[in-house]
C-alpha cells in the first residue's frame, strides 16, 4: 500500500514518542491521521479511544516509511513489527526476502527474546520438495538483500511441508511469562506431510510447539 494523503486529511509518520521520523524513505514509524473524516472514538471504549486518539491524532497501527515528497509506503502492522535494539524490523519484509530463495516454499518470521537486543527475528521455513538449504546459507542470502540487523539470527527448517502459517502478534511481549509469550501462532496443516520428515504421521502444531520452535 502506497500513496499520499487525500485532500482534507493530514498524515504523519511518527516514532514511539509521536515525533516525526526522518523523511528518508527508510525509517519506519506509525501512520497517524487527523481530519474531519477521522473517527471520534471507539463505541463505549473510552480508554481505547483516548489511547488511539492521543494528541488529537488517530494512531492507525499501520507502520510505514515516508520520503521527502510525503509519499508513504506501508510496510507492516504495528503489532507485527519486531523491535530489536530500538530498530523497527518488518516481519513482512523479511518473509519476502526469504521467499525469494529458490529452495523456500513458505516462511514466517517471529520475534524471540535476546538478552542484548530485547528481541531478534527468527525464521520458520518450509523447503520445497526435494530442495536443500542450510541455515548459514539462508542467513547469508538474507544479508545479501537486507541490512544485517534486520536478518534472522536463526532458522528452523523442514517443518511439515504445505504448512500454512497464520499468526498474530500481541502488543504485550512478556518474554518472562510463558503464558503471555508473544507472538501467538496458529499453524494449520493443509493435508500433506513433508517427504523429508522421518515421521509420516499427520499432525498439527500447537501453540506450545511453536513456542518451542521459537526458543530452540
Amino acid at each position: 500500500m502506497t500513496g499520499y494523503a487525500i485532500p482534507g486529511v493530514e498524515l504523519r509518520v511518527v516514532d514511539a514518542n509521536d515525533n516525526d521520523v526522518p523523511r528518508d524513505g527508510l525509517t519506519i514509524g506509525e501512520i497517524i491521521a487527523r481530519g474531519d473524516g477521522v473517527m471520534e472514538g471507539y463505541w463505549r471504549q473510552p480508554s481505547a479511544s483516548a489511547e488511539a486518539l492521543r494528541g488529537g491524532w488517530f494512531h492507525t497501527g499501520d507502520m510505514a516509511t515516508v520520503n521527502e515528497d510525503g509519499y508513504l509506503l506501508v510496510v507492516d502492522r504495528k503489532k507485527d513489527i519486531i523491535v530489536s535494539g530500538g530498530e523497527n524490523i518488518s516481519s513482512l519484509e523479511l518473509e519476502k526476502a526469504i521467499l525469494a530463495h529458490p529452495a523456500v516454499l513458505e516462511a514466517g518470521v517471529i520475534p524471540v527474546p535476546d538478552e542484548k537486543w530485547g528481541e531478534v527475528p527468527k525464521a520458520l521455513v518450509v523447503l520445497k520438495p526435494n530442495a536443500c538449504a542450510t541455515e548459514p546459507e539462508l542467513i547469508k542470502f538474507c544479508r545479501s538483500r537486507l541490512a544485517h540487523y534486520k536478518c534472522p539470527r536463526s532458522f528452523t527448517l523442514q517443518m511439515p511441508a504445505f504448512l500454512r502459517i497464520r499468526y498474530q502478534f500481541t502488543q504485550d511481549r512478556n518474554w518472562k511469562n510463558p503464558e503471555k509469550r508473544s507472538p501467538q501462532k496458529v499453524l494449520a496443516r493443509r493435508g500433506h506431510d513433508s517427504p523429508g520428515l522421518c515421521c509420516a504421521k499427520r499432525w498439527r502444531l500447537s501453540r506450545f510447539s511453536v513456542a518451542w520452535f521459537a526458543s530452540h
